[in-house]
């Protein structure tokens, strides 16, 4: 890593502010989740930030965010086991922490 001045995060690990992130901060925000991003990470990373873009809001749940992913992107991809293996825990919160994006409304 570089000398990353890290973003400003909330108790959670979130980011502050959504504009602040940078492919940098997502790795560190991984590495604290004991996460190695791959491109499948990158590939839900990226839908994430541009679905954030076009609607305003995070997925505010995990199903919300198994159906989107699965519309966007395809069965193989849009399916809770998929996501889970790439984040585990709650898949939805997990990946927006990493996408740098504000807590889904409705995740635990």
């Amino acid at each position: 890593m570089t000398n990353l001045v890290m973003p400003a995060r909330n108790n959670e690990g979130f980011l502050e502010n959504p504009n602040d992130w940078t492919p940098d901060a997502a790795k560190i925000i991984a590495q604290d989740d004991g996460i190695s991003l791959t491109e499948n990470h990158w590939e839900i990373i990226y839908f994430l930030r541009s679905f954030y873009k076009e609607h305003e809001i995070s997925p505010p749940s995990n199903r919300l965010f198994v159906k989107s992913v699965k519309e966007a992107l395809g069965e193989d991809r849009g399916n809770s086991i998929y996501l889970m293996q790439l984040f585990p825990g709650t898949p939805a919160k997990t990946a927006c922490r990493i996408a740098g994006l504000p807590r889904p409304t409705n995740c635990l």
